[in-house]
């Protein structure tokens, strides 16, 4: 064997040295995760599943705690060995043993690595995105906590089981990594407890605190008067939904939504109408001669407002943030598909506030007539005109009188009262007028040319590409009254075709969906996204008033539905009704493993929330936590959420993958 020359020597040694000390952090992390693991089991807060070989393979995400002076040591000992062995060498000629040695050593240490690193692979990861850290229950954000709604929570099970194939985008709030590696999604549902029991007694949640590490607070169903059981019944019913959904935007399915209006009408003084809505009727509703569908798939789903920055008057929430800011109507009526349109464009000069205030505004109407037009006065003293964006100079307002307070008022007046707003970035322009409006259609959100939600076009390349027309030209700057008309033309282009033009995202994935019909395996759902699960079946736990409030939404469906009597049939939804609680968790531990979707519901009476009893009933609900955790599969998304007060709380999530 060629032998290393002195530089070789050294540059291989600082190599094994670093390995060494990588490795000695990879094993602190291993040991650590072994002993939690030891510890619980011994506890009885835990059930082995599997070897502790494998266990010692997982990561840890949150090792970076109190074995820091272990590891410092550590490095340590491995540098001052290093450096003798270093300058021993480089006195003397080098062994060739030694060199044997030092070659083994690191390739048994780097291969080591490359096994740990492989075996990660397999674990799925779930962490937030800044939506889902701003819903994070803990004492450094009261006050500032914006909650996720029980639609994101959704969107995280269809995504946990589907993928892609179904959820074109990954949720807003959180980011699941290798989301096929899920061997199956838990779901334990607590009606009658919200965020403030979880809150004030968070003691009595041990198993919370050891192995749930995300805790969000959620706007639930009964804060605007819908269901939980309705909006939870849409995961397994999903799959006779399937096409619905392909051919559409994720945000469209979410806006399309029957509970849309309910949460709109809790924030915005909207009067709904009493009578029922029955799909078919309203799938037939009159449309203007130009539009192919409702314009009402082009809205904004409270959920995109809240992502998108727009003021909203949410009770609780932002309500500090948006305090200055007025209605553009004192009440609304429930749009619908023959509401007005109105387009809206604002420019704004930057003040000695340092924030941008308006300068002009401009309103056109679908008929193109500008209705409204106008400069204005910034309250505050203009240290920029930004001329070149906005085309304001001091000249042009030099003589203005009009003030932000005068083009609200106006507004209020003009605005009939279920008009729809339309405006690229619209949520500017009302940030500008201090003003928030429930009905909204975004271009920037419905038209899409990168084929990514978080990818924006300009409106200039919007216009030259759908319009061909040529729009911000010139060194004066925009001009509000051309770039309203412009946003008008494109939302009545797109509703003169269909609700994917102009949208990249949703026609990539109705060519995937195409590209799956064509193919002989048809079965959409977790078959496909996961061929670990073996079983594409789902199976929902309760009392027996829980469970036929599911039924009746899925006994419609085309799925075959039987009960726990008859489980020995090759079903897709299997009923499993319980006594009460403690018997619901019993039967959802024994049958947990045999499921890639298995929710459990129950219910908190209000007499088991009282004073004196309250934390015996807190403890229990910890106790099945922790039992339905314990005798789940391993690399199973884990959620329990907390179903909130009816017109009072909000809700809780507590989420997790167990990878131990």
């Amino acid at each position: 064997m060629e032998k290393l020359k002195p530089k070789q020597l050294q540059r291989l040694q600082r190599k094994r040295a670093k390995l060494a000390a990588s490795l000695q952090i990879a094993r602190i992390n291993d040991k650590d995760k072994e002993v939690k693991l030891q510890a619980s089991m011994q506890s009885g807060t835990n059930k082995p599943s599997h070897s502790v070989s494998n266990v010692t393979a997982m990561a840890d995400s949150n090792c970076k705690r109190h074995y820091s002076e272990e590891i410092d040591n550590a490095n340590s000992e491995i540098c001052i060995k290093e450096e003798d062995e270093l300058e021993s060498q480089t006195n003397k000629k080098p062994r060739l043993n030694n060199e044997e040695y030092l070659k083994q050593s690191y390739l048994k240490m780097q291969q080591e690595l490359r096994d740990r690193q492989k075996r990660l692979k397999d674990i799925p990861n779930l962490t937030l995105k800044d939506v889902g850290r701003n819903a994070i229950i803990d004492d450094n954000n009261i006050g500032q906590r914006i909650p996720i709604f029980f639609n994101d929570v959704r969107h995280l099970l269809l995504y946990s089981l589907f993928g892609q194939k179904i959820a074109q985008n990954s949720p807003r709030w959180c980011k699941l990594e290798k989301y096929k590696k899920v061997s199956q999604t838990v779901v334990l549902v607590i009606e009658g407890l919200s965020s403030y029991h979880f809150i004030t007694n968070e003691s009595m949640f041990p198993h919370v605190k050891d192995n749930l590490k995300y805790r969000l607070e959620i706007v639930t169903p009964g804060i605007y008067g819908g269901s939980i059981v309705e909006e939870l019944a849409a995961v397994p019913s999903i799959r006779t939904q399937y096409n619905k959904l392909i051919s559409h935007s994720q945000e469209t399915a979410l806006q399309m939504n029957r509970n849309f209006m309910k949460l709109i009408s809790a924030t915005f003084p909207v009067a709904i109408n009493n009578v029922q809505h029955d799909e078919n009727n309203d799938a037939k509703e009159n449309l203007p001669p130009t539009d192919k569908f409702d314009r009402k798939n082009l809205l904004l789903s409270f959920e995109q407002m809240i992502d998108h920055k727009y003021p909203v008057p949410f009770k609780e929430l932002l309500a500090e943030r948006f305090c200055s800011y007025i209605l553009t109507k004192d009440s609304y009526k429930e749009v619908t598909a023959m509401s007005p349109m109105f387009a809206l464009d604002c420019e704004m000069c930057l003040t000695t506030t340092g924030n941008l205030e308006l300068a002009r505004i401009s309103v056109v109407d679908e008929s193109m007539n500008v209705i409204y037009n106008t400069l204005v006065k910034p309250e505050n003293a203009i240290v920029n005109y930004l001329t070149q964006y906005s085309g304001i100079t001091e000249k042009m307002l030099a003589d203005v009188a009009v003030t932000l307070h005068d083009v609200q008022q106006t507004l209020k007046s003009l605005l009939p009262a279920d008009a729809i707003l339309i405006g690229h970035s619209l949520e500017c322009d009302l940030r500008a007028l201090k003003m928030m409006h429930p009905y909204n259609i975004d271009t920037s959100v419905i038209f899409n040319l990168s084929g990514y939600r978080f990818m924006k076009s300009k409106l200039k390349t919007l216009v030259q590409e759908f319009l061909g027309e040529q729009i911000q030209d010139g060194k004066a700057g925009h001009c509000s009254v051309e770039d309203s008309k412009a946003t008008m033309k494109l939302v009545k282009l797109k509703l003169a075709n269909s609700l994917n033009y102009g949208d990249a995202v949703s026609l990539r994935h109705q060519k995937m969906q195409t590209l799956e019909m064509s193919t002989e395996n048809k079965q959409y759902g977790t078959s496909i996204s996961n061929p670990t699960k073996k079983k594409d079946t789902i199976a929902i736990v309760g009392s027996e008033e829980i469970t036929s409030e599911y039924a009746k939404y899925l006994n419609s469906s085309s799925l075959k539905v039987v009960d726990n009597k008859d489980s020995l049939k090759n079903d897709q939804i299997r009923f499993v009704i319980a006594d009460n609680n403690k018997h619901a968790v019993k039967l959802t531990s024994t049958i947990v493993m045999e499921y890639n979707f298995i929710l459990c519901h129950m219910k908190i009476r209000d007499e088991e929330l009282q004073d004196g009893i309250i934390e015996k009933t807190l403890r229990k609900v910890n106790k099945r936590m922790s039992k339905l955790w314990k005798y789940s599969a391993i690399n199973s998304l884990q959620c329990v959420i907390f179903g909130g007060l009816t017109n009072i709380g909000n809700g809780t999530c507590f989420l997790d993958v167990k990878v131990s």
